[in-house]
């Protein structure tokens, strides 16, 4: 059972017991992420979570990662376009010093200058290896072409140009307006009873904050085209069509549709594409949800002579679907698939930490194991019509990386 309390600063704190195993997975999510940024700060939430590591007031960056391997834990971050997320996971046993060592870096980093410098040359390298690696870069060049100016277009990385502007006073100020605390939430899964919550509320329930006043605009699908000429083996090409937002009654509908288009090996673009005609080695589908709109993208990979013929394949299994929808057989087994998946993550603290977290963020509610088999249970032709429809109504967004001869 999932618990839930709200500190009086507005924190908010989500645990799930389970007794059957010896771990706790410990997260703070903070909501904000690159979607929060201006064109004057972008990769601001991506560089303050790397210097969230670099040393506090009483541990530097090394004692962090000794601390944390003396114990045998494991300790990660990541940023979004929404969200930011630290995370630990330990032992049972060891919960409580966790959380301590994950206090000290929220309250406590230094961001000191030559840290600061350092971990630019760090994250300059992380720029350099994303622009090395097309089949991932094209990603960011279709959220470009799809949103326009609008920051869920912004990379996640930001510039070089933005990076290096960085000093420690905008990270204050950041921190001061878009971690306070009514958009913090500590979401706690594992061996560990619900005493543990007064612990976390005793570290993180009296900080204060500035409220974010940055104005959240739904972004509109432009659905544009951008072509980018790089020295590579293949063409990567990526096709983009407007999803749901979070929270929306479809969107178990649209995960079990996007299952059959291109979400596993017996997707009809996985043998269209890759099985049938040999045109790919990478090809697939996923679904991105935000706030207030969603993105659907196609992604494959192939040599440069064989483009045009990828993208008629592709057209041509989503036209097929457009018209037909899915087989009884591929909607009954596309539903057993995502129960089955939604079953085995049960089986980690990490990803019941991550469910619940994210859950409580963005849409401040949680439902049962039995209620979410029921929604997928009550997905039907007529509701996966309706999300083709709703999904395939506009042009695809194009984005394509590929050599100049192409």
């Amino acid at each position: 059972m999932i618990e839930r309390h709200t500190c009086n600063n507005g924190l908010r704190i989500v645990h799930e017991q389970i007794p059957a195993v010896r771990s706790v997975t410990i997260g703070i999510w903070v909501l904000t992420g690159s979607r929060n940024e201006s064109q004057q700060n972008n990769g601001i939430s991506h560089f303050l979570e790397h210097m969230f590591f670099k040393g506090t007031d009483k541990r530097s960056a090394q004692d962090i990662a000794e601390e944390f391997d003396s114990i045998g834990g494991q300790i990660n971050a990541f940023t979004s376009k929404e969200y930011t997320c630290f995370y630990a996971k330990v032992l049972d046993t060891h919960k409580e010093y966790a959380l301590e060592i994950l206090a000290d870096m929220f309250f406590n980093s230094t961001f000191d200058p030559e840290e600061m410098e350092r971990e630019k040359k760090v994250v300059l390298e992380e720029i350099k290896m994303y622009e090395d690696t097309p089949d991932d870069i094209v990603h960011d060049l279709l959220a470009k072409a799809s949103y326009g100016t609008h920051p869920l277009g912004y990379s996640i990385l930001g510039t070089e140009e933005q990076l290096l502007s960085f000093d420690s006073a905008q990270l204050n100020d950041y921190i001061e307006h878009a971690y306070s605390p009514d958009r913090v939430v500590i979401s706690v899964a594992g061996n560990v009873d619900s005493s543990f919550m007064k612990t976390i509320e005793s570290s993180f329930g009296s900080y204060k904050g500035k409220s974010n006043s940055v104005e959240i605009i739904k972004p509109t699908f432009l659905a544009e085209s951008i072509d980018r000429h790089k020295d590579t083996e293949q063409a990567h090409l990526c096709l983009g069509y407007q999803g749901l937002e979070q929270g929306h009654p479809l969107l178990y509908s649209l995960t079990i549709m996007n299952n059959v288009l291109g979400g596993s090996m017996s997707s009809r673009l996985f043998q269209d594409v890759r099985e049938k005609q040999g045109l790919a080695y990478a090809v697939f589908s996923y679904h991105s949800t935000f706030i207030d709109s969603g993105l659907l993208t196609i992604y494959g990979g192939t040599g440069k002579e064989q483009l045009s013929v990828l993208e008629d394949t592709i057209q041509l299994t989503v036209d097929t679907l457009i018209q037909n929808g899915l087989t009884d057989k591929e909607l009954r087994n596309s539903k057993e698939q995502l129960k089955g998946g939604l079953m085995l993550s049960l089986e980690s603290t990490n990803s019941r930490m991550s469910r619940n977290g994210r859950n409580e963020l963005l849409l401040k509610r949680h439902r049962t194991l039995d209620e979410m088999i029921q929604e997928i249970d009550a997905v039907s032709h007529e509701t996966i019509q309706q999300v083709i429809n709703e999904v395939f109504k506009e042009k695809a967004a194009r984005a394509l990386i590929a050599p100049k001869a192409i």
